[in-house]
């Protein structure tokens, strides 16, 4: 397995976690998690229908990173961030998760938001 993808696990895995309790966590994580509000903006603005704090906390964890990815960190390219949130959804989120994640962050990238 890719080690990128192996960090990016990680990362989602301790998203999740942070979402139930505070704990120490990576460097990438506490960078996302100080940027969750402008990164919960773009949710709230792209996923207008489903309130954050209705989102599957694991698909919350997966988008607040990818859009993490896509808007401040900019080190991959926007179709590789994209599509290794979707198989992150894949893999760890329900049967619908990828096509949701896949959505939002498609709109984020084709609206120019990046």
């Amino acid at each position: 397995m890719d080690i990128r993808h192996q960090e990016r696990i990680k990362i989602v895995q301790e998203l999740y976690a942070q979402s139930f309790k505070p704990q120490s966590v990576s460097d990438k994580t506490a960078a996302i998690t100080d940027k969750q509000t402008e990164i919960n903006a773009f949710i709230k603005k792209y996923a207008a229908k489903f309130p954050v704090d209705k989102i599957a906390k694991l698909d919350l964890a997966i988008l607040q990173l990818g859009i993490y990815e896509l808007i401040f960190e900019k080190k991959e390219p926007p179709k590789v961030i994209i599509n290794e949130a979707v198989e992150l959804a894949k893999e760890f989120g329900s049967e619908k998760s990828y096509s949701f994640i896949n959505a939002i962050l498609g709109k984020i990238y084709n609206k120019g938001s990046i």
